[in-house]
């Protein structure tokens, strides 16, 4: 079974909502990671943070140094980002490196008429 994380736009109540409907059955909520809008969905999730975590996706824990190696950037520019995505709670850090604790990543948002 794949270990995936469903990113997606959601509002506060929706995001409360999975949270009662987790504690009120008892079952473990499927991972998610909620944006208030596309907009700040896609300006956190940069093509550049794209690339960071599919080379983090299924790894384990990775050194600052060696997730810029593997994308082909300058550390800096790849701090700059991997704190972004640990801000949001979609990669994780402890004392062995970096870790993006997901196999697989599912983008879940509807566009509708204004």
């Amino acid at each position: 079974m794949t270990n995936t994380v469903t990113i997606g736009v959601a509002s506060r109540d929706e995001i409360n909502a999975r949270f009662v409907r987790a504690m009120t059955t008892g079952k473990r909520a499927a991972p998610f990671i909620g944006f208030v809008d596309e907009r700040a969905l896609w300006g956190t999730l940069t093509p550049l943070r794209w690339d960071i975590l599919k080379v983090m996706t299924g790894t384990g824990p990775l050194a600052l140094r060696e997730i810029a190696r593997r994308v082909g950037r300058d550390v800096r520019g790849v701090h700059t980002d991997v704190h972004a995505l640990l801000a949001v709670g979609l990669i994780e850090r402890d004392e062995e490196g970096f870790c993006f604790p997901y196999d697989a990543v599912h983008v879940d948002f509807m566009l509708k008429a204004a």
